[in-house]
C-alpha cells in the first residue's frame, strides 16, 4: 500500500496564477523559497501621465496574499482618481519576496491599462463637460476581464472629472458593469438591427415604444441616410414625448458619407454661421474631418439642431457615437457642438503599448537596492 504523502490540490486561484505568470518569476519565486525569504519593496509606476486606477489590481493582490497568508504593507502614493506623473510610482507594496515574486506579470496587467483608460476619460468628461457620456467599451473589449478594467477604468476617471464640475459618464451599456456608475442596469434603446428588422427608422421607432411605453426613446437615424428626414418623423409621431424632453435622436452616421443634406461645403457654412473661429484657425486633417468631414461631424450636429429647432422640437436630444475619444471630444468642444449625450468606448486606449506598468524592487530587507536607471525610484522608498 502507497502511504506516501500527497501534496495538497492547488486551489483554482494558485493554478491560475501558475498557468498564466511568466516562468521566470515562478523560477525566481522557487529560488528564494530555497535560499531563503526576504522582504521586499516594489514600486509600480507607469512612463506616461495617468490617473491613478489601483483597485482592480489591489483587490486581486489582497485576495492572493490572504489565500497565501502573507502580510502586505501598501502605500498607495496617488489615491484613485488623482494625476500621476510620467514614472511617478503609484503605490509601493512590501512583503514577502517568495509571496510575491510570482504575481508581477498578472498585477501589472490589471494596473496599466485602467490608468490609461482613467486617465482618457477623465480628458473626454473635461472636454465636454455639459455633455452625458455612456459608456460603450463593451463590444470593443477582449473578453470579459478587459471589459471589467474598461468600465473601471472610466467611472473612476468619470469621477474625477465630475469632481471638478463636468457631467461625466451616467451609465454604460450592459447589466454586469452599471454597478460602477451606481445603477442596477445598463442602458440603451436600439442598434441598427432592429431598424433592418423593423423596415424603417419610424416603425423600429413604434415596435421600441409598443414594448417599451415607459422608457425614453432614442433612435438611430442613419440607417438609411435620412438622419434629419426620418428623425423629425419620428418627432412628429410622438410629439408628447417630444415636447417632454424625452426624446432623442442618435447620430452615428457612417464615415464614408455626409450627413443628410450636407457637402464640403454645406459644412463648412454650417460650422462658420454657428462657430466661425473654429474653422479659420490651422487644422490639422484629422481635426478638419472631426469639425467637417463625413461621419459624425460638428456640422452634422449643428445641422440636426437646426432642423430640430426650425420643425419646432428644441427639446429632442441630440446623441452622438462614433469615435468620441480625447482629440474629437475637444474639437467638438472647440466648435461648441450641441451634443447632449456621447456614447462611446474611445477610453479604451489607441496605444496599448503606452498600457505597461512596470513594477521595480527598490528595497531588500530595507536596503535601499534598485538596477541602476532606475535610481529615481528611491527618492520616496519607504522603509521595510
Amino acid at each position: 500500500m502507497d502511504v506516501t504523502p500527497q501534496s495538497p490540490p492547488e486551489s483554482p486561484l494558485e493554478s491560475d496564477i501558475a498557468a498564466r505568470t511568466d516562468v521566470y518569476f515562478k523560477r525566481t519565486r522557487a529560488v528564494v523559497q530555497r535560499f531563503g525569504d526576504v522582504r521586499v519593496t516594489y514600486a509600480i509606476f507607469l512612463r506616461r501621465p495617468v490617473v491613478s486606477a489601483p483597485k482592480l489590481m489591489l483587490d486581486w493582490l489582497h485576495t492572493v496574499a490572504a489565500e497565501r497568508g502573507v502580510g502586505l504593507d501598501v502605500q498607495l502614493m496617488h489615491k484613485e482618481g488623482t494625476w500621476v506623473g510620467a514614472g511617478d510610482p503609484i503605490l509601493y507594496v512590501t512583503g514577502s519576496f517568495a509571496g510575491l515574486a510570482d504575481l508581477e506579470t498578472l498585477l501589472l496587467q490589471k494596473l496599466g491599462a485602467a490608468c490609461v483608460a482613467a486617465h482618457n476619460a477623465y480628458q473626454m468628461c473635461l472636454e465636454l463637460p455639459r455633455v452625458e457620456f455612456l459608456a460603450m467599451e463593451a463590444r470593443h473589449c477582449a473578453g470579459a476581464e478587459m471589459q471589467e478594467i474598461m468600465a473601471y477604468a472610466a467611472s473612476v476617471g468619470s469621477e474625477a472629472a465630475k469632481a471638478e464640475g463636468a457631467r461625466g459618464f451616467v451609465g454604460n451599456a450592459n447589466d454586469a458593469t452599471a454597478h460602477y456608475y451606481g445603477a442596477l442596469r445598463g442602458l440603451g434603446t436600439m442598434p441598427h438591427a432592429l431598424i433592418g428588422y423593423a423596415g424603417s427608422t419610424l416603425r423600429a421607432a413604434e415596435m421600441f415604444h409598443e414594448t417599451f411605453p415607459d422608457s425614453n426613446l432614442t433612435v438611430l437615424t442613419d440607417y438609411f441616410g435620412r438622419e434629419v428626414t426620418d428623425g423629425l418623423e419620428v418627432c412628429r409621431r410622438f410629439p408628447e414625448i417630444a415636447a417632454a424632453g424625452r426624446l432623442a435622436v442618435r447620430l452615428d452616421t457612417h464615415g464614408g458619407r455626409f450627413l443628410e443634406g450636407l457637402d464640403p461645403q454645406t459644412s463648412y457654412a454650417v460650422i462658420e454661421r454657428h462657430a466661425p473661429g473654429t474653422i479659420r484657425r490651422y487644422r490639422s486633417e484629422s481635426e478638419l474631418r472631426h469639425l467637417v468631414g463625413t461621419g459624425v461631424s460638428a456640422a452634422a450636429i449643428w445641422r440636426m439642431r437646426d432642423a430640430l429647432d426650425e420643425a419646432g422640437y428644441p427639446r429632442v436630444r441630440i446623441v452622438a457615437s462614433s469615435g468620441f475619444g480625447v482629440a474629437k471630444c475637444r474639437v467638438m468642444a472647440e466648435a461648441k457642438a450641441p451634443i447632449d449625450t456621447i456614447g462611446t468606448g474611445s477610453f479604451i486606449p489607441d496605444s496599448w503599448g503606452e498600457t505597461y506598468a512596470t513594477a521595480d524592487i527598490v528595497a531588500y530587507d530595507g536596503e535601499p537596492r534598485v538596477k541602476v536607471g532606475r535610481e529615481f525610484l528611491l527618492r520616496a522608498t519607504p522603509t521595510a
